[in-house]
């Protein structure tokens, strides 16, 4: 993979996976980005610029590892939700800053939500929306380059909801032959799931083959 045209090698990062300050949230910036292995992560509780990085370990859902507990499974089959994909983008990102056990301490700044809404349009990022009596209960975004999902954020309003718009999104990326799912940092609900965390050696390896696939997420999708 040619170099970064804004960024230092991912490998450069420190130990807490910074790579460095400032640049811009513009399409080229992030698509530059994330086709290297580094994502945005704005600092805001300091007057800083804006911060990228790229952790390592690096944390994935491996496809054939995802585990879908019998319960979970049971509320996917159930018809309480119905699922769409790239109907309300900007519901999902919106809401996943304004739920409100994340109100005052997201990272998803107005400029942040902007840029992504810009890559939305531009068929770079994507969503799927979980939709309950009417109303938008939960749903997951994320960046897409080739065979990459880079997962950004979920939120929900009715249990449940992210849960099954991650098995939702899971199962979509397999059929549209996507391999890898790309989460950032391993928490214990993921690592329930099947989760892993990887070096970021790897994971740059494994990226730098996904984005060549030429694979596409496709547009509005409509599940019951």
């Amino acid at each position: 993979m040619p170099p970064s045209e804004h960024f230092p090698p991912a490998q450069n990062a420190d130990r807490e996976g910074l790579v460095g300050f400032g640049g811009e949230l513009s399409p080229e910036w992030l698509l530059d980005a994330y086709r290297h292995g580094i994502f945005p992560w704005p600092i805001t509780d300091l007057d800083a610029p804006l911060a990228w990085w790229s952790p390592d370990p690096r944390a994935i859902i491996e496809f054939d590892r995802f585990h879908v507990s019998r319960r979970l499974q049971r509320t996917c089959r159930s018809g309480k939700f119905q699922v769409t994909r790239d109907r309300d983008f900007a519901g999902v990102i919106s809401s996943c800053a304004m739920v409100p056990s994340r109100r005052g301490q997201t990272w998803l700044t107005p400029e942040m939500i902007d840029a992504y809404v810009r890559l939305h349009e531009l068929g770079h990022a994507h969503s799927v929306e979980i939709w309950h009596q009417n109303e938008l209960a939960g749903g997951v975004y994320g960046v897409t380059i080739g065979g990459l999902f880079a997962a950004e954020s979920k939120f929900f309003r009715v249990r449940d909801a992210s849960k099954v718009a991650l098995v939702h999104l899971v199962e979509h990326l397999r059929e549209r032959g996507f391999s890898l799912l790309d989460i950032q940092q391993l928490s214990p609900h993921a690592a329930r799931l099947g989760a892993v965390a990887i070096p970021r050696a790897e994971y740059l390896a494994r990226l730098s083959a996904a984005v060549e696939q030429p694979v596409t997420f496709e547009g509005l999708g409509i599940r019951d």
